[in-house]
């Protein structure tokens, strides 16, 4: 369960799980052109990224696409989680800016 202020979000393990959904656009932060990128590197299902994770996906794009960022980083981790990326824990956010330093 994820709280922000007065909102309560449940993500449920059934049917109705976003990583159980089939467009890359069901999930949050995936738009068009991120669900462009994901599917040129070979991700073409929610289930395809949360098997492939975060890191693995944002290297991925990063070699086709330069200006991939640390936000379009977090917002691949968010549509995993299956909340929008301002959401994510700030120990979370530290570790992929970590990462994302590590790696541009």
């Amino acid at each position: 369960m994820h709280t922000r202020g007065q909102c309560v979000i449940i993500l449920k393990e059934n049917e109705n799980n976003l990583i159980d959904k089939t467009e890359l656009t069901s999930l949050p932060n995936i738009g068009k052109e991120m669900d462009r990128q994901l599917r040129a590197v070979g991700i073409n299902t929610p289930a395809e990224l949360a098997a492939t994770g975060s890191r693995e996906a944002w290297l991925r794009i990063r070699a086709i696409d330069a200006s991939a960022c640390y936000n379009r980083l977090c917002g691949l981790e968010g549509a995993i989680q299956g909340i929008r990326w301002h959401y994510l824990d700030d120990s979370l956010k530290k570790e992929l800016k970590d990462f994302y330093e590590a790696n541009r």
